[in-house]
């Protein structure tokens, strides 16, 4: 299993966090964590990258619904981009797709 690595960068919308590698057990909840340290004010949009995602299981699920969470107690949004086909596919059968906006990359999710 790969490693997961998590970068944030700022966007006029908010931040945005890059995920690259797996979103898994053991690491999902490293996602968690780093949301907890991430600002977010009310109004902003919190982007999750997944360009660079190369699997996601229950667990990672678990996460992304938590980014969800977590953003929706700050008042702010949250946005899913360049999610991999067979992340979407997972996203499209449990329902998530009508929960989550999806980008097809991070420029859409960032716009104003």
């Amino acid at each position: 299993m790969s490693q997961l690595r998590i970068t944030a960068r700022d966007a006029v919308t908010g931040p945005v966090l890059e995920i690259i590698g797996e979103l898994a057990y053991p690491h999902a909840a490293e996602l968690t964590d780093r949301l907890l340290t991430t600002t977010l004010r009310p109004g902003q949009r919190l982007v999750l990258d997944l360009a660079g995602l190369d699997f996601c299981d229950s667990s990672g699920i678990s996460a992304l619904i938590a980014a969800r969470n977590l953003a929706h107690a700050a008042r702010a949004d949250v946005a899913l981009a360049a999610v991999p086909a067979h992340t979407l596919r997972i996203l499209r059968v449990v329902g998530l797709d009508q929960i989550f906006a999806v980008h097809p990359d991070s420029d859409a999710a960032t716009r104003p």
